[in-house]
Parts: structure tokens; C-alpha cells; sequence
């Protein structure tokens, strides 16, 4: 059931979290687990005429939005991020994913949730220049005001460090 909850988030980015919470337990699966993978298909069940929606639009802009928690596995304290792109206000890609190390800031956990989402816009903005589409300046939002000023800072030295 995970494999097909997993192949779904391609195009429900709405339960892009749940689903990859409960992939973590795939190797030890407890009765619980199986009750949030039948809460999962019940909600999809009751939302399946949520879709994504791209318009046509002549005005092309990329950006990116990163979130994580802290220490959100009670396991090994690990945090997770997550991110998603926009192409014109369209959502063209999303992610959840655990971090691999453990954070001891809540600043330290959102600012490698921008570093996550710095790179996939990256890789974006280098593929789309193929099709003669450049995005400069990329907005990156973030809801954390001392992950922002790191991110400022750490650009600004190293502008004049080069």
C-alpha cells in the first residue's frame, strides 16, 4: 500500500508528508501504521477531485518555500523538511524528506530546508534555461527570520570574499 500511496504523491502533494512518515516503518510495521495508511486512502477517497492546476500564463517567475520541524523523530531526533516549487504560481515540484543530521537549532533545521530547496531551484532554473527561460533574481521564502539573516550573511561574506 505504501508503494502506491508513494507513486500518488506525484500528483497529491497533499499527502506527500503522511505518506513518507509512514515509509519509515516499512521494515517493522506495527497495526497503527496500518490505520493511518487506511486514514490516508480514506481522505484521498474524499478529496478526489483535488487537483493540480497549471494555467496558461505569458509571465513566467520561479520560486521556492522551505519549512522543517525540530527534531520531529522521537527516535534519533532528527528533523524533516519539506519544499515546494512554483513555476507562475503553479506548483511544479514538492518534497518531504528527513534530514540526515541532527539539527540543535530550530535555525539550524530551517536553514538546511533552504539549502534543500536552493539546490532544487537550482537544477530548475539550469534545466528551463534549455527552453531560453532565466529566472534572476529566484525568491526563496522562508518562515524563519534567523535561518533568513544566516542565509544573508553567509552570502554577503562570501560576495566579498570573491
Amino acid at each position: 500500500m505504501i508503494g502506491y500511496l508513494l507513486y500518488l504523491t506525484a500528483s497529491r502533494p497533499d499527502i506527500i508528508f503522511s505518506v513518507c512518515r509512514c515509509a519509515r516503518f516499512q521494515a517493522a510495521p506495527k497495526e497503527s501504521h496500518l490505520t493511518v495508511v487506511k486514514r490516508i486512502i480514506r481522505y484521498l477517497i474524499g478529496t478526489i477531485s483535488h487537483r493540480l492546476w497549471y494555467p496558461r500564463l505569458n509571465n513566467f517567475n520561479l520560486e521556492g518555500f522551505s519549512d522543517a520541524d525540530l527534531a520531529d523523530d522521537k527516535d534519533d531526533r532528527k528533523s524533516t523538511s519539506g519544499t515546494c516549487q512554483l513555476l507562475s504560481k503553479s506548483l511544479i515540484s514538492w518534497n518531504s524528506k528527513k534530514q540526515g543530521s541532527i539539527a540543535l537549532s530550530t535555525t539550524e533545521t530551517e536553514y538546511i530546508a533552504i539549502g534543500q530547496c536552493c539546490a532544487q531551484l537550482l537544477w530548475m532554473n539550469h534545466q528551463l534555461s534549455d527552453y531560453d527561460l532565466s529566472f534572476k533574481p529566484v525568491k526563496i521564502f522562508c518562515d524563519n527570520f534567523s535561518a533568513i539573516c544566516l542565509s544573508i550573511i553567509l552570502c554577503i561574506i562570501l560576495e566579498q570574499s570573491i
